[in-house]
């Protein structure tokens, strides 16, 4: 039914709809990335030129897209206060592609609209180069082509698979281009940026922790890292610390990394036991710094294209944001100590406190000091005495503590007894300060699961974990993870808590428990070999493929002969294709424009159109019977064509043909 309406449909009207559905297409990516106002002004003007197309009315004034054009500016300026950048830049191209619809009267207003949706199309891949949106914008791609092959189709109510079909063709005959440009072109740093958005941050890890400010904790599902462990061996889930910010510094609500020109004051001094582990890291944007490694890497990661530097916390971190999918190898121990072996003055700020901030936990550490079984106990005596006051008082680990007030340590070791990660760290090390320990908050992931398919071990954002880290005398700085002692399941056998599954998933998980898990493992699977293979395809990864080609030290140099030389190839094979094209066109219509040329040499004119009938009278009206074999051979040319059963009559003329004397 409705098909049968649009055929009723002017060509112009059906073409126009066909083209506003693709730009919804193109647009529908972008809608979390943009502002509210923005998706509904296009979603407004593209529902607006299609009422328009269908009731065949005239388009809108000029003074209707100028208005709408100021209106746009003016709310791109209030909301990102600028013009420039990138979200301000790609909200105005949204807007001016829909308003563009409103002037679509021509065919090169049409070709505009082609044009400026091939570069909103790639505005997409400025947030997400996931496969989601390359096959989405390969979809976009093919209605772009399918639109411009129709606009150059003739008149009347040509189908549009005809239109989609040449469109298909189209691209897979540019698809080996592309491949070869993509493997071998050289492939550089960046040569711009976009400003305003190099630290919007996506991982959930931050430099600073405010604890108790958020009362219900929603768990993000999103893959934070994948990593691949040398021959296969994962170390012990229980060691999986993936470390990140380390925080310091208390005001009595948050918790801060130092500047970076204070840590010189404290000496890293790591040292390490035991084997090393080896694996790769394939790590997600974050625009943070932050480069992700297990506890504790000594040696800096091989990343190319980033300077690193480590922190004297062990953090490893880049001197620019990382805004692209990156992988890089590294090696971590899991038995390691750090940090000054003796108290000094570098260790004031980790048992610094604010005056008067949670004084009940301040007044728990005076009593432990002041128990005849506690005096003069070591500091591990007194973390192991404070890990069993969390195993056995009753405290809990949940994801909906609720808010938290001035003084959250007083909070949760009296009142509530529950919170999740950063309470309990923050907590723990408020009562080892006030018991004279130094002691820091330490953030990072911990644990994450295999998938399967692929054999990756993957991180998530939910895998975001605060733990502590205490000082000892004669040892340095150890790790202390509180949480463990609350809920062993969280850093041991990984039954994390999880927010409750949407309706489909919930469905699904209803009628196959390992369903719905084994889909998500395979789609993953295939997204990490989309990072791997394609978005994580390197430079490294270029002069790799030519070392499997025989180079034994290939170079940036190598790389463009090689382009070159396929280039040259094709090139090559283009115009062979050509001379064979042309060897199989009509050999009657070949042999016709031989005689043709002999008649030219003769001094007789025919046009490119003339039969050879008519080139026989031509010839007769100028030599008259001296040109009777020439005029017969013509005659007998276009019988052979026009016969009923021609037979095998065209060698025989060909053979003719060379023997013939054409008069002079």
């Amino acid at each position: 039914m409705l098909s049968t309406r649009l055929q009723a449909l002017p060509r112009d009207a059906r073409d126009t709809l066909f083209l506003l559905a693709v730009i919804g297409l193109i647009l529908l990516p972008q809608l979390p990335n943009l502002p509210w106002w923005c998706s509904t002004l296009a979603a407004i003007v593209l529902l607006w030129r299609g009422t328009l197309a269908v009731q065949g009315r005239p388009l809108p004034a000029r003074g209707w897209r100028i208005a709408l054009l100021a209106l746009t500016l003016v709310a791109t300026y209030i909301t990102y206060r600028t013009l420039l950048g990138r979200d301000a830049g790609v909200t105005l191209v949204v807007i001016l592609l829909a308003l563009k619809t409103l002037e679509l009267r021509a065919r090169r207003d049409a070709f505009v609209i082609f044009f400026l949706g091939f570069f909103t199309m790639l505005t997409n891949f400025f947030y997400s180069q996931s496969l989601a949106t390359a096959f989405a914008m390969l979809l976009a791609l093919l209605g772009l082509l399918t639109a411009l092959v129709n606009a150059h189709m003739p008149v009347g109510k040509p189908p549009l698979v005809q239109a989609a079909r040449t469109a298909g063709g189209m691209a897979l005959l540019g698809a080996p281009i592309m491949l070869v440009l993509f493997m071998l072109f050289p492939r550089m740093a960046p040569l711009w940026g976009t400003p305003n958005d190099a630290m919007t941050g996506r991982t959930g890890l931050s430099n600073t922790m405010r604890v108790g400010s958020v009362a219900e904790l929603a768990l993000d599902e999103g893959i934070a890292a994948r990593i691949r462990f040398d021959d296969g061996r994962v170390p012990p889930r229980t060691t999986l610390y993936f470390r990140g910010p380390v925080l310091s510094r208390f005001d009595g609500r948050e918790w801060s990394a130092p500047p970076p020109f204070s840590r010189s004051a404290a000496p890293r001094n790591l040292r390490v036991r035991g084997a090393p582990v080896g694996y790769e890291v394939t790590l997600e944007p974050s625009n943070r710094p932050w480069v992700l490694t297990l506890d504790a890497a000594p040696r800096r990661p091989e990343l190319a294209g980033y300077e690193l530097f480590a922190t004297p916390e062990l953090q490893w971190v880049a001197t620019r944001p990382i805004g692209d999918l990156v992988r890089y190898r590294a090696e971590s121990y899991a038995e390691f100590e750090s940090g000054p072996t003796r108290r000094s003055a570098v260790l004031q700020d980790e048992v610094a406190l604010p005056p008067g901030s949670n004084p009940r936990t301040v007044a728990l550490a005076a009593q432990m000091r002041a128990d005849p079984a506690l005096a003069g106990a070591s500091t591990q005596a007194l973390v192991q005495n404070v890990l069993q006051r969390l195993r056995t008082g009753g405290y809990a680990y949940t994801l909906e503590p609720g808010l938290f007030g001035d003084d959250s340590a007083d909070e949760f070791w009296f009142d509530r007894k529950a919170g999740f990660c950063e309470h309990i760290a923050s907590s723990f090390v408020v009562l080892m300060r006030a018991l004279d320990i130094p002691a820091r908050i330490v953030t990072g992931y911990q644990g994450g699961e295999i998938n399967g398919v692929d054999n990756f071990w993957v991180v998530r954002n939910s895998d975001a974990h605060a733990w502590a880290e205490v000082w000892q005398q004669g040892v340095g700085w150890v790790r202390v993870d509180p949480t463990g002692a609350i809920s062993p399941d969280r850093v041991g056998q990984f039954r994390r808590l999880a927010p409750q599954p949407g309706l489909i998933a919930g469905a699904i998980g209803a009628m196959n428990p390992t369903l719905s898990q084994n889909l998500r493992a395979a789609w993953e699977a295939v997204n990490n070999g989309w990072n791997q293979w394609v978005l994580n395809y390197t430079q490294s990864r270029q002069l790799d493929l030519l070392k499997t080609l025989g180079f034994t030290a290939p170079s940036l140099q190598d790389l463009a002969l090689v382009l070159l030389a396929l280039l040259v190839a094709a090139s090559l094979a283009g115009a062979a294709w050509t001379l064979w094209e042309r060897s199989q066109r009509d050999p009657w219509l070949r042999l016709l424009g031989r005689a043709r040329e002999r008649l030219r040499q003769a001094g007789v004119e025919v046009p490119e159109s003339a039969s050879p009938r008519q080139m026989a009278q031509r010839l007769s009206e100028r030599f008259g019977s001296g040109a009777e074999p020439a005029r017969q051979w013509l005659l007998r040319l276009e019988a052979q064509r026009y016969a009923k059963a021609p037979g095998d009559a065209l060698p025989a003329l060909r053979s003719e043909f060379r023997r013939l004397a054409w008069p002079r």
